[in-house]
C-alpha cells in the first residue's frame, strides 16, 4: 500500500469514529428528550461555536499561546535539568524521587500560591502549563540517558572524553526517542495546565481565554457554549501534540539514520 493511501486510512478511521459518536449523540438527545442545558446535541454546540466564532477564535489563540510558551519552558527546563540529574548519580538518587513526589501535588492545589508569585493573565497560564508539563520531560530525559549502553560509556571513558562531550555525543542522542515520548505527553498536559491557570487567574473581558469563557458560560447556563469551548481546547491540544509528534518524528528518524550509519561504519 502506498504512503498516501496509508495516510488517508490513518485519518479516515478516526474521523469515521468521531462521526459515529456524534451521530449517536445527536439521535440520543433527540429521542430521550433530555434538556439541552443538561446535554446539548452536537448541532446546538456547532451553532453556538459558529455564532460566537470571533470570541472563541480569539480565546483559543490566547489559550494556545499560554500553553505553547509554557510547554517550551517546560521542555527546555526538563531536558536541561534531566540531563544534569542523569549526569550526576548523586543528584539522580536525591532529586529524582523528590521530583516524583512533587508531581503528585495537583496543580489546582498550588494554583492560589502561583497568584502570589506572578501576575494574573497570560503569565499565570504560562507558569501553570510549565509546572504541569515539566515532569514528563524531566522523567523521560533522565530515564533515556540512564539507559545508555554501559559498554559505550566505557568506550568514551577509554578515549578520555569529558562528561560534557560524552553527553553531547552519546547520552543526549541516545535519549532522543524517550525524550520525544515525554514531550508528546507534556504537550497535552500543557493545555490542561494553561486552562487551570486561566480558571484561577479569573481575568476576562476582551482578553478572556477559553478557561474564562467556560466559566462564564457555566454561570449563564450556556452548556452549548461550554462544550464548544471545551472542543476548542481539544483542538489546541491536538495541534500542539501534532506539532511535537512531527518534530519528534524528524528527530527520531535522524537519530535512527545516524545509528544505522555508525553501525555500517563499524562493520
Amino acid at each position: 500500500m502506498s504512503a498516501p493511501a496509508s495516510a488517508i486510512r490513518a485519518v479516515a478511521w478516526p474521523l469515521l469514529g468521531v462521526a459515529i459518536v456524534l451521530g449517536v449523540w445527536q439521535i440520543g438527545v433527540m429521542v430521550s428528550g433530555v434538556a439541552h442545558y443538561l446535554l446539548p446535541p452536537p448541532s446546538a454546540i456547532a451553532r453556538a461555536m459558529w455564532e460566537s466564532r470571533d470570541m472563541l477564535t480569539a480565546a483559543m489563540g490566547r489559550t494556545a499561546l499560554g500553553a505553547a510558551i509554557g510547554f517550551i519552558c517546560a521542555a527546555a527546563a526538563g531536558i536541561l535539568l534531566g540531563s544534569v540529574i542523569a549526569l550526576i548519580p548523586l543528584l539522580r538518587r536525591s532529586l529524582y524521587p523528590l521530583a516524583t513526589v512533587l508531581q503528585m501535588v495537583p496543580v489546582v492545589a498550588v494554583a492560589p500560591l502561583l497568584q502570589l508569585w506572578v501576575d494574573n493573565g497570560l503569565p499565570m497560564a504560562i507558569l501553570s502549563a510549565a509546572i504541569v508539563a515539566l515532569f514528563p520531560v524531566l522523567a523521560a530525559t533522565i530515564d533515556g540517558q540512564a539507559s545508555v549502553d554501559p559498554g559505550l560509556r566505557e568506550l568514551f571513558k577509554l578515549y578520555g572524553a569529558s562528561p560534557l562531550r560524552r553527553w553531547w555525543k552519546l547520552d543526549f542522542p541516545w535519549s532522543v526517542p524517550a525524550t520525544v515520548t515525554g514531550l508528546r505527553i507534556a504537550a497535552g498536559l500543557a493545555v490542561i495546565g494553561a486552562v487551570v491557570g486561566e480558571f484561577v487567574s479569573g481575568y476576562g473581558g476582551t482578553r478572556a481565554p477559553l478557561g474564562i469563557v467556560i466559566q462564564a458560560a457555566m454561570r449563564d447556563a450556556r452548556t452549548d457554549l461550554v462544550f464548544a469551548a471545551v472542543a476548542l481546547t481539544t483542538v489546541v491540544g491536538f495541534a500542539l501534540f501534532g506539532a511535537i509528534s512531527f518534530v519528534g518524528w524528524l528527530l527520531v528518524s535522524r537519530w535512527h539514520a545516524s545509528a544505522v550509519n555508525e553501525s555500517e561504519d563499524q562493520r
